[in-house]
């Protein structure tokens, strides 16, 4: 079962803008030490519309050749129509991976009738895969409710997890869980963690945030799990900040941060951004300070298994 901590993977560019293999094998080595549950690749945290399909297709072959088979991998296989998406599925599972996370488009609409028939054809191609229908808020999701959720699943036994993260998510994760069928595994907040502890009192069985500071989501994933409440409270309070600023600036932040642990050499992105000017960097570095005594597990890790 999937559950903890599965981060989405950004991709890593030269400063000319092109892919940083090397560095992407860093990130999937970061994850790893720092002791993650699973990744995720590509998503919209990977910047996955800015990819071509040639690149989209061997980064994921790196991302599976380096993690070697260590933790689960769900592939993105979101797609403006349910061909590209049956492909992109089939893409993954040549690559051994047997999860996918597929977003409806917004152009299916939002009726149940409309977006059960865009995962019931995808499941029907592709018979072997799992499904993590991925329930996105606007304006890049179509914003299912609850109800709606429940009726696609109940008539699809490939749909085996639900991604829910709309706004707020706390309370849908409730009603889905309440009457989900007995072939639907768990629901997975997303959101970044900005809301994960609620999300796990609430009964999700794991997050997808983005990866920069992985080793104190995962540190805060271990202390909830063993009852250490406070402790994850602690851990949640003190990190925060840094998820809230995260919210605006997406990968570049994600970027910044993996630079300033050694991960990365530069945040370049391709994706359309916020800057990032001199305040902001002063901000970012100020809240880094403040937990620099949290930071250094995955970084030492992957230190050491450099020497």
């Amino acid at each position: 079962m999937l559950r903890g901590i599965l981060p989405v993977l950004p991709t890593p560019f030269t400063a000319d803008g092109s892919i940083d293999q090397p560095a992407m094998e860093r990130i999937v080595d970061f994850a790893l030490a720092s002791g993650v549950d699973g990744v995720v690749f590509p998503g919209f945290a990977s910047e996955v519309d800015e990819l071509t399909a040639k690149e989209r297709a061997d980064l994921l072959g790196l991302v599976v050749e380096r993690v070697n088979g260590q933790v689960p991998i769900i592939a993105g296989a979101s797609a403006p129509s349910a061909e590209e998406a049956i492909a992109h599925t089939k893409e993954a599972l040549s690559n051994g991976i047997r999860t996918v996370m597929i977003q409806a488009p917004k152009s299916v609409g939002v009726s149940v009738e409309a977006v059960a028939a865009f995962y019931r054809t995808v499941a029907q191609a592709v018979p072997e895969i799992e499904i993590v229908l991925q329930n996105a808020p606007a304006p890049r999701g179509s914003d299912l409710k609850p109800d709606t959720i429940l009726a696609i699943v109940r008539d699809n036994p490939s749909i085996t997890y639900v991604k829910e993260e709309t706004l707020p998510a706390g309370p849908a994760i409730t009603a889905i869980l309440k009457d989900k069928p007995p072939h639907l595994k768990g629901v997975i907040g997303g959101g970044g963690a900005r809301y994960i502890i609620d999300e796990y009192r609430r009964g999700a069985c794991g997050a997808m945030p983005a990866v920069e500071i992985a080793d104190v989501h995962v540190a805060m994933d271990r202390a909830f799990r063993s009852g250490d409440i406070t402790k994850a409270r602690d851990l949640y309070m003190r990190t925060l900040p840094l998820l809230v600023i995260q919210a605006n600036f997406r990968m570049a932040f994600t970027k910044y941060v993996l630079s300033k642990r050694g991960i990365l050499t530069n945040h370049v992105s391709r994706a359309k951004l916020p800057p990032m000017d001199d305040a902001d960097i002063s901000e970012i570095d100020a809240w880094l300070n403040s937990v620099s005594h949290l930071l250094g597990n995955g970084s030492a890790a992957l230190a050491g298994a450099a020497e």
